[in-house]
């Protein structure tokens, strides 16, 4: 196997060639946003490929240009309207081409994009992939403008087989949408009311993802511990899957405050395989505003699972997201905030100034804080979680910690890039000569992707751990 074909879900390298030698068309995707778009553009790939395309990287031979798209904030909107500027060479180049926009932003706006961005031809919804052929073949056959945006209440494409690019992780889509209804969001809006895959299913795509070489999968929602599928939740799920394939790590992403149960921490901890490491956004450390933000939980609720998670699972990894300079926000709430980070100590955190936007409830809300407030706030947040996430990581210097190898290194192909158990990153170099803790010569040579490594952790910065092997793991197992 080729180095360069271990890379997962990076644009910019080659790309295993997923369809059928007799496709004779070619399809290039961008990708924006979460991961749950990185899943759908799985799902859209292996319907294209049903109807004769193939996907290139190269975008000045494709025939169709499709931008797969987020609506969780102002800027990600901005980014592909930006982008939808760019493209316009192309479409003078060739007429014939078809440009399409996927995901939350085609529902969200899909009247201003038809109306405003002429060369949109085809606008397709998170719930409406199976039309993409369709539409892409009235464009180019009748010059139709093709929109599809109706969301669903069951699951959408629990029979489609997602057309994954070769690496060691994958993403396991089990559930869609959100009714939650944070005051902030729009994800109900654009993905719909929550529904959930069939537990049977999901439990078979994971053997057959560890039997194509998969090493690590992450259960994805965007409630992902509100799973409900006849008498089964999220817990039952995610331990049926770590008993079905013992030898893979399994992690999960997102999960809201509010359904994460001590059930769900206690086969956590119960099993080997299970990685642990929780993203729990906390969004603010003020309980009015999170009743403004309508989040369903107080700090105190929030801070009781977070705090029995580090008790049951010592090492445990911690990572969040938080909304700074809601509408309505005082400086003590702001200060609320930076306490609530002083006392978890989190990993790593997801930091954003709030985003209005339209239809939801905070859109309504008066916000009287000026942008140099905003900036302050923001970076005060960002200052002192780096502070605490390199104390955390320079710590770990010395220890020896099993790290699954994952990919070639983004700045360095003489590294590799591994994560460990608690979702940490560690680089780690190709080649090289090490001991075994009984200090024998091992494994003079490479090293390969989808191998579980011990690594001795010699460097540390805010996000990334830095080691050298020292021996080998054999097998992940069950406790």
């Amino acid at each position: 196997m080729e180095l360069s074909h271990l890379i997962l879900n990076n644009e910019s390298e080659v790309r295993k060639n997923f369809n059928r030698l007799s496709n004779d068309k070619k399809v290039y995707v961008e990708t924006y946003g979460c991961q749950m778009n990185f899943s759908d553009t799985e799902i859209v790939l292996s319907v294209l490929s049903k109807n004769g395309y193939n996907e290139t990287s190269d975008i000045e031979e494709s025939d169709v240009i499709l931008l797969n798209t987020c609506s969780i904030r102002e800027n990600a909107e901005n980014r592909i309207y930006s982008r939808l500027g760019d493209l316009i060479k192309y479409k003078k180049r060739n007429p014939d081409l078809v440009i399409g926009i996927l995901g939350c932003m085609a529902e969200r706006l899909r009247k201003d994009l038809l109306q405003k961005k002429k060369i949109v031809d085809i606008i397709v919804g998170p719930d409406e992939y199976r039309k993409v052929p369709e539409l892409i073949e009235n464009s180019v056959e009748k010059g139709e403008k093709g929109i599809a945006v109706k969301l669903s209440r069951t699951e959408t494409y629990d029979d489609i087989t997602p057309l994954r690019r070769e690496g060691i992780t994958a993403w396991l889509s089990i559930m869609r949408g959100c009714d939650k209804f944070c005051s902030f969001c729009v994800v109900p809006f654009t993905r719909g009311r929550e529904r959930s895959r069939s537990f049977i299913n999901i439990t078979e795509e994971s053997k057959r993802l560890y039997d194509e070489g998969v090493r690590d999968i992450w259960l994805l929602g965007q409630n992902v511990n509100s799973y409900k599928y006849e008498e089964y939740d999220f817990a039952d799920l995610l331990k049926n899957v770590a008993a079905a394939v013992p030898g893979m790590r399994v992690r999960y992403i997102t999960s809201h405050p509010y359904d994460l149960s001590d059930k769900l921490l206690e086969t956590m901890a119960e099993y080997d395989n299970i990685c642990k490491y929780i993203h729990l956004p906390i969004q603010s450390g003020s309980d009015r505003i999170l009743k403004l933000m309508n989040r369903l939980y107080s700090v105190k609720e929030y801070m009781r699972v977070m705090l029995k998670a580090r008790e049951m699972m010592p090492g445990i990894g911690l990572s969040t997201d938080i909304i700074s300079c809601f509408p309505g926000e005082t400086d003590d709430e702001h200060k609320m905030t930076l306490d609530v980070i002083r006392e978890i100590e989190y990993d790593s955190a997801f930091t954003f100034v709030y985003s209005p936007r339209e239809n939801t409830k905070a859109f309504e809300m008066t916000d009287t804080l000026d942008e140099e407030t905003k900036k302050q706030r923001l970076d005060e947040i960002i200052t002192l979680q780096r502070e605490i996430s390199f104390k955390i990581n320079s710590a770990l210097t010395g220890s020896v910690m099993p790290v699954l190898v994952e990919t070639l290194s983004k700045k360095s192909e003489d590294n590799f890039m591994g994560r460990t158990d608690c979702n940490k990153s560690v680089i780690i170099p190709r080649n090289f000569s090490s001991v075994d803790m009984s200090g024998n010569l091992i494994n003079t040579g490479f090293i390969k992707a989808g191998e579980l490594i011990n690594v001795e952790i010699t460097g540390a910065n805010s996000a990334t751990l830095f080691g050298n092997p020292v021996r080998k793991n054999e097998t992940l197992s069950k406790s």
